[in-house]
């Protein structure tokens, strides 16, 4: 009965996706009072919304244009149309529009944040002219009520060339957390690089804890001088004011730049600290951060006194490992961890994509089969859980975990070493969300001498970086010369593109045949790459996920 649901489900997706088309659009009165248009337009889902008749030479399309840029879901493709074609309507530049719409933002909601955050992230990417061209209006966004306006209204002023201006406007705590806090939004890593020693200065010479913690933050996403940052920030785990805020930036910088004579004494402390914590406080989210910074510090001592402070904690505390979703990119952040056999250990998921994900903690070898399985299994899934299979090779699983929120997975781990893999069972996630469980019998002989596992879809490559647009710069004057097909080819199936995507009719079919795009693009390099590195760029119909709710509900 489930394939039948399943295989039933498919055909609805199809027929939905070839009909698409043809679905009335919704009546809306253009010619009413802004307020009424509003009204009408915000009762729309997005999906309904793109449907609205839209063109760039009539002014009665501006409120459909805005509407779209203030819904946080559209594709990026979408919204750069909205901008485009606002800025001709009004005769303005893009990055004044984009301003404009943060502007009306008020961040008090997930939905308004996320919308608020992709707007800025959009100013962010305009030219640096037409950010200067804004310096007044970003100077009075900067000097607002809204913290998280305030800080890309910071960010921009910076990109575009106002670096000094943007240091004047931050005289008082609040406006300097908003600047601090600004330096982690700039785009580029340059432009974070140059920031650094203003953002040293003000965590010598803050007196509030609230821009200490700012410029902690700021601090530890520079990335640059991770030692130095490292030696600035250990110290600060004894003051139980700026304690998370050191963990938390902590763990932001590479365990290798941690000296061990510092991650000893530190650990030291921080044992004690977890002794001394009443238990109630003990799944905060705040001890949790600590606690990871810990089980990172004992990776870098001596064996054995690292198993002194490992049977401490386990008297007090379950051994946590938090996991996020990384947002757009079908990922987790933590590609693999280890825990020791037969040992307790909980998972703490923390969602910060757009779309709903679990975590499945399968048998050695079961990652496909448990992925398929989910599939089958569908929305109803195991005992409540959705896609989640009724397998022997499941041995944990978390339910599936809506944007912006959390779960936890409490297991014991299995007591025969091995690499178990982990993986999000909605559908077709798979081929990217993954990760691997190493069980090993002493985990503080592993820590001195960690192995990566091998990946458990087959890929042999490893993660390299998160490439940008911006890292490709120039990359096309050659016109590609010395490049080859052959090498292409491999990478593309090594890297699971083949999973999805088709290559002269082999491969999978989530995502369009990729010598067609290049037909569709007319050949052009750049917006070929853009479709590779932003997938949500633009999204065809025929390829957007679609949700059918039952007359059962």
């Amino acid at each position: 009965m489930q394939r039948q649901i399943a295989c039933a489900a498919a055909v609805l997706l199809s027929a939905s996706a070839l009909f698409a088309k043809d679905v009335t659009p919704p009546k809306i009165f253009l010619d009413k009072p802004a307020r009424i248009v509003a009204y009408q337009l915000k009762r729309l889902d997005d999906d309904r919304l793109l449907l609205v008749p839209r063109a760039d030479d009539d002014k009665k399309y501006i409120p459909v244009y805005e509407a779209i840029l203030s819904r946080p879901a559209m594709a990026s493709g979408v919204r750069e149309e909205a901008v485009t074609a606002l800025a001709k309507l009004k005769d303005t530049s893009a990055a004044k529009e984009i301003l404009s719409a943060i502007e009306s933002t008020k961040f008090d909601s997930n939905e308004s944040r996320r919308s608020g955050q992709v707007l800025g992230r959009m100013l962010l990417r305009r030219p640096a002219p037409e950010l200067d061209e804004l310096k007044k209006d970003l100077s009075g966004l900067a000097m607002g009520d809204i913290p998280a306006s305030r800080s890309f209204a910071f960010a921009a002023l910076i990109a575009g060339g106002n670096p000094k201006a943007a240091e004047e406007l931050a005289s008082d705590a609040e406006a300097k957390v908003a600047m601090l806090n600004a330096v982690s939004l700039l785009p580029r890593a340059p432009q974070q690089v140059a920031r650094r020693d203003y953002v040293v200065t003000e965590f010598a010479s803050a007196t509030q804890p609230e821009v200490s913690v700012a410029a902690i933050a700021a601090l530890s996403k520079i990335p640059t001088e991770a030692e130095d940052t490292c030696k600035r920030l250990m110290p600060l785990l004894g003051d139980p004011a700026l304690r998370v805020a050191a963990a938390r930036g902590l763990m932001r910088l590479p365990a290798e730049v941690i000296e061990s004579n510092a991650a000893e004494n530190a650990a030291e402390m921080l044992v004690a600290f977890a002794e001394s914590t009443d238990a109630a406080k003990r799944t905060t989210n705040e001890f949790v951060d600590v606690m990871q910074l810990t089980d990172r510090l004992l990776t870098r001592i001596a064996p054995a006194k690292a198993k002194t402070y490992r049977a401490r904690l386990r008297e007090i505390v379950v051994r946590v490992v938090k996991i996020k979703t990384v947002e757009e990119e079908m990922r987790y952040d933590v590609p693999y961890f280890a825990v020791e056999a037969g040992r307790p250990v909980q998972i703490l998921l923390e969602n910060h994509d757009l779309m709903p994900h679990n975590l499945v903690v399968a048998t050695p070898g079961a990652l496909k089969g448990v992925a398929m399985g989910g599939l089958a299994a569908g929305p109803d899934g195991t005992n409540g859980l959705p896609y989640v299979p009724d397998s022997p090779n499941v041995i944990a699983a978390s339910d599936m975990i809506a944007p912006d929120k959390s779960t936890r997975i409490t297991l014991t781990a299995p007591t025969e070493p091995g690499e178990y893999p982990y993986v999000c069972t909605f559908p077709q996630h798979w081929y990217r969300m993954y990760g691997v469980m190493i069980v090993v019998e002493d985990l503080d002989a592993w820590n001195q001498n960690p192995t990566e596992p091998a990946n458990p879809i087959g890929s042999n490559r490893s993660f390299v970086q998160n490439w940008k647009l911006d890292d490709f710069e120039g990359a096309f004057s050659t016109d590609l010369r010395g490049r080859s097909p052959e090498i292409g080819q491999k990478i593309f199936n090594e890297a699971s593109c083949a999973g999805c995507h088709k290559v002269n009719g082999v491969g999978g079919a989530v995502g369009p045949e990729l010598a067609d795009i290049y037909k569709k693009h007319k050949g052009d390099h750049q917006i070929v790459l853009r479709e590779i590195l932003e997938p949500s760029h633009t999204i065809d119909a025929k390829y957007a996920m679609q949700l059918i709710l039952t007359v059962e509900g």
